[in-house]
């Protein structure tokens, strides 16, 4: 072997640790689709979103440093749906390597994208309406976390009638997505005696409808199914304190918004844990075999205020009972 030949080897030899040392990381790009806030909100290492603020949380309980191994690519619906496709159709173009989703967005998220691994946020009943096969085994690019809006529907007419008791009729506002609440629903009133009255509607302009007609027959409450108030969440609080209707949601922030009451999953938790979802997807692991788990944590949200103007006095046995009283 020539002189040069041994040392090019040498060298080759001495270099090639530090360059393979100096070689960037990888900076990993997380899509995240909101629905009630601006994008500014969820944006950068600190947002004020809560919920983004708790998926970050989440990654970096997990070891990740934002900037370092990872950056988010928000999306902010502010309440419009119509957003979500277009929103979708973005995300795909940057080739995001994961996207973690809310229940709204799915259906857009679903048309744009069979292959990058999407984290739902919570969602009502993904096997029901056909956005994975099963829940131990997603079968599909989604998983992440249910809500179990179904199972807790009992629970939920429960808790309305405990503060709203009496025969007058419960309204029950629902939708073609959310039949089986429905559904449950009825089953659940059947057995204790209670009448219901169900007001389907078929789109948005239904809802102020469904108020007048609940008020008009004189229902004492009224339980609202997620899927067709949450993209109206405003509208709808502010029509059941014009009709003066005490009304049972599946999420906090009806409450947070002047609704009076809520159950179900707590969101905060959902979207923490939703950065174990992603830290395994990033590892490796397929979308389709990771099993979509059930909320941790369940809250009680009572908003007194809303109570005080319904002339609502809350039990003591539900006061001691909420995870949450808003003044």
């Amino acid at each position: 072997m020539q002189r040069r030949d041994v040392l090019a080897g040498l060298v080759t030899a001495l270099v090639a640790p530090g360059v393979a040392a100096a070689q960037p990381r990888k900076v990993y790009r997380i899509g995240v689709l909101g629905f009630s806030p601006a994008t500014a909100a969820m944006s950068g290492p600190q947002p004020s979103n809560p919920f983004v603020a708790a998926f970050l949380r989440g990654m970096s309980e997990l070891g990740y440093v934002y900037g370092e191994h990872f950056v988010t690519e928000p999306r902010g619906a502010e309440g419009r749906v119509e957003r979500y496709p277009d929103f979708a159709a973005e995300l795909v173009r940057l080739q995001v390597d994961v996207i973690v989703a809310v229940a709204a967005s799915l259906p857009a998220l679903k048309e744009a994208t069979s292959t990058i691994p999407i984290v739902m946020a919570g969602y009502p009943d993904p096997v029901g309406l056909g956005f994975v096969q099963s829940l131990g085994r997603p079968g599909t690019n989604i998983t992440g976390l249910s809500l179990q809006s179904i199972e807790l529907t009992a629970k939920r007419l429960e808790l309305l009638k405990e503060l709203v008791p009496g025969a007058a009729v419960v309204a029950v506002l629902w939708d073609r997505r959310s039949r089986p609440v429905w559904e449950e629903a009825d089953r659940a009133a059947r057995s204790r005696g209670w009448k219901l009255l169900s007001l389907e509607i078929r789109d948005a302009a239904d809802i102020e409808a469904a108020f007048k007609t609940a008020k008009a027959v004189r229902a004492g409450s009224l339980l609202a199914a997620a899927g067709p108030v949450v993209p109206h969440f405003r509208r709808v609080t502010e029509l059941a304190a014009g009709h003066r209707l005490p009304v049972m949601y599946e999420f906090s922030f009806f409450v947070e918004a002047g609704g009076l009451m809520s159950y179900g999953g707590d969101l905060v938790d959902v979207w923490q844990r939703a950065a174990t979802y992603v830290d395994r997807i990033l590892k490796g692991r397929k979308p389709a075999d990771l099993p979509i788990e059930q909320p941790s944590k369940y809250e009680l949200v009572v908003n007194l205020a809303t109570a005080k103007t319904l002339s609502l006095p809350i039990p003591t046995s539900l006061r001691l009972r909420a995870d949450r009283l808003i003044e």
